[in-house]
């Protein structure tokens, strides 16, 4: 889940980077020319870059969007993870969490019925979990 969530950060970055030059915030040409003329290329000039611009801005509100469902992802799973480290019946070390656009898998050996059955409560009941696949095991006793 880091990684993805790193690449969705890195793509950001490249993005706004690539949006930048476009726009000549990071240009070496100074402002203004010696003389102080401005040259422009006209209305073509300037509707090219309005398409650019809208176009860099419509994949950077995607790229955000991703992020913040990445981000939220990530929140699920550490509430869950809180919520079982605070139950007295769930080791929690011995589970793992991991949340995709809301579906929970919980997985992960536990030493009975009760303490599985109270792990996926706990996940059910956390706020934005639309769904919760149980793949934990019940240890034999030896």
């Amino acid at each position: 889940m880091f990684r993805a969530l790193f690449k969705l950060v890195l793509l950001v970055v490249i993005l706004v980077a690539v949006g930048g030059f476009f726009l000549g915030w990071w240009s070496a040409r100074p402002t203004l020319p010696e003389g102080g003329a401005v040259a422009t290329a006209g209305r073509a000039g300037a509707e090219r870059a309005r398409e650019v611009g809208a176009k860099i801005g419509e994949k950077t509100a995607v790229a955000a969007q991703q992020a913040k469902e990445a981000l939220g992802d990530g929140a699920i799973t550490a509430k869950i993870k809180a919520k079982m480290a605070l139950d007295d019946h769930v080791k929690a070390l011995d589970l793992n969490v991991d949340t995709v656009n809301g579906d929970v898998t919980v997985s992960g050996k536990v030493r009975s019925n009760a303490e599985r059955d109270r792990a996926i409560a706990l996940a059910r009941e956390t706020e934005g979990v639309r769904r919760v696949v149980d793949k934990i095991t019940v240890a034999r006793a030896r």
